[in-house]
C-alpha cells in the first residue's frame, strides 16, 4: 500500500493529532551546480524536492521516486547528507513529524517541470541566487554542500532552531 492510502487510513483514526513519517528529501545539483526547488501547491513556499517512504521501500528509491514523480528530472543518489526530526504542520491542520534523511543528489536526466499536484513551478537556482526558503531547506542545502564524508545529525541533546526544535 503506498504510504499516501496509509496516511488517510491513519488521519482517519487520529485525525489532525501528531504522527512521524520518514521522509526523504534531495539536494539535487545539475552539470552547472545549480540546484533544484519546487514551489509547494499547500503553502506557496519554494523547498527541497521531497516525500514519504512507502512500506517496504528503501529510502535511496524513495527519493529517486519522488523527484521523478515530482518533477520529470532523473537523478543519481551520490550519499547522505543528514538525518533528523522535523516538525510540520499542515494547512488544514494535520500535524507530523517527519524522519527526514537527505541526499545528495545529480540530475542525470530530465528536464524540470512541475509533474504532480505537489508543486505550482519547478526551477533551478544557482547557490547564491536561491529564492527565499525556510530555515529548514537552508539547513539541508547547507549540509549537503559542504560535502562531508559523515551524515549530518543533531548532536545528544543539541538544540537546533532549523530542525523546530
Amino acid at each position: 500500500m503506498p504510504i499516501s492510502e496509509y496516511l488517510r487510513e491513519l488521519r482517519g483514526h487520529v485525525g489532525h493529532a501528531m504522527i512521524m513519517v520518514p521522509s526523504v528529501s534531495a539536494v539535487i545539483r545539475d552539470d552547472a551546480g545549480r540546484l533544484l526547488l519546487g514551489r509547494r501547491s499547500d503553502d506557496g513556499q519554494w523547498s527541497l524536492l521531497a516525500g514519504s517512504v512507502d512500506p517496504g521501500e528503501q529510502p535511496a528509491d524513495a527519493i529517486v521516486r519522488e523527484v521523478l514523480e515530482e518533477s520529470g528530472v532523473r537523478i543519481r543518489v551520490d550519499g547522505i547528507a543528514g538525518v533528523a526530526l522535523h516538525p510540520h504542520t499542515y494547512p488544514n491542520g494535520d500535524r507530523c513529524q517527519f524522519f527526514n534523511v537527505w541526499f545528495r543528489c545529480t540530475a542525470i536526466g530530465g528536464a524540470a517541470r512541475v509533474a504532480d499536484d505537489e508543486s505550482v513551478d519547478m526551477r533551478w537556482f544557482p547557490p547564491e541566487a536561491l529564492p527565499p526558503v525556510n530555515d529548514w531547506v537552508r539547513h539541508r542545502i547547507e549540509v549537503a554542500l559542504r560535502d562531508e564524508p559523515a551524515a549530518w545529525y543533531a548532536p545528544p541533546g543539541a538544540t537546533v532552531p532549523a530542525l523546530g526544535f
